[in-house]
């Protein structure tokens, strides 16, 4: 990718090695942004997502890289993080109909936060997340209202938030959180990452891999990756079990 200019801003990017958070991070360095690149170890069973974060951001030429461990698994509650199945098979009315298994508690939550607390040690206004609102699979945290909801928190609940309130009383927001795919479908989001020269081969999307990381081709997350290569007319370059 063309080099930065100097007076380039510094932003905080979610970085969990997946499609849509690889196509965020290229969105956000396209605009301009020098990307702090942020991936979360909380217990998750797909661990080889954390490897295709590493891969990601080297590709994007992100300024730094840093994966912080936490362990969401010790609540559990999730397909993701404790001893339950993960759905497979499932029809988009089926995953729509309900808040599914894979659902991890305030996931978004915490990240969001982490990523807060690491943007103000860096004097960064600008927070990134690929959520998305279209091809979501009933997260509560993909939300726009989510987002809203977060950024208003963010900056009641900093330095940087409550002194630049003070330094202007009529309401504009000092840090903002950004989620360019929120109202994408799963094509829109590949075709703009293809543009934007993301290689999709290093991500990793599956829920419940092989334990050589291939992808089960049935899951969730997998259905709705493969659906978003088909409607864009591209071939998805990742392997799978079946």
């Amino acid at each position: 990718m063309p080099p930065l200019p100097d007076s380039a801003r510094r932003a905080v990017v979610l970085l969990s090695g997946g499609l849509d958070s690889a196509t965020t991070a290229a969105i956000a360095r396209a605009d301009g942004f020098e990307v702090y690149a942020l991936s979360i170890d909380y217990g998750q069973r797909h661990r080889f997502e954390l490897d295709s974060a590493q891969r990601v951001a080297q590709a994007i030429g992100v300024a730094e890289h840093r994966i912080v461990k936490i362990d969401l698994g010790q609540f559990g509650g999730s397909a993701l993080t404790a001893d339950i199945a993960v759905p497979r098979g499932r029809s988009e009315g089926q995953m729509s109909a309900e808040i599914p298994v894979t659902y991890v508690p305030a996931r978004n939550t915490v990240m969001l936060s982490l990523a807060l607390g690491y943007a103000e040690v860096l004097g960064s206004t600008d927070l990134f997340i690929g959520v998305n609102a279209v091809d979501y699979s009933g997260y509560p945290d993909c939300r726009p209202e989510f987002i809203a909801a977060f950024t208003r928190l963010a900056n009641l609940a900093t330095k940087a938030g409550v002194e630049a309130a003070a330094a202007d009383p009529s309401g504009n927001l000092a840090l903002r959180v950004h989620a360019p795919l929120i109202t994408m479908t799963k094509a829109q989001i590949i075709r703009q990452g293809v543009q934007l020269g993301v290689d999709y081969g290093l991500t990793h999307t599956c829920y419940a891999p092989s334990e050589t990381g291939i992808a089960c081709g049935a899951c969730d997350a997998c259905l709705l990756r493969q659906k978003g290569f088909e409607a864009a007319g591209l071939v998805d370059p990742i392997p799978y079990q079946q």
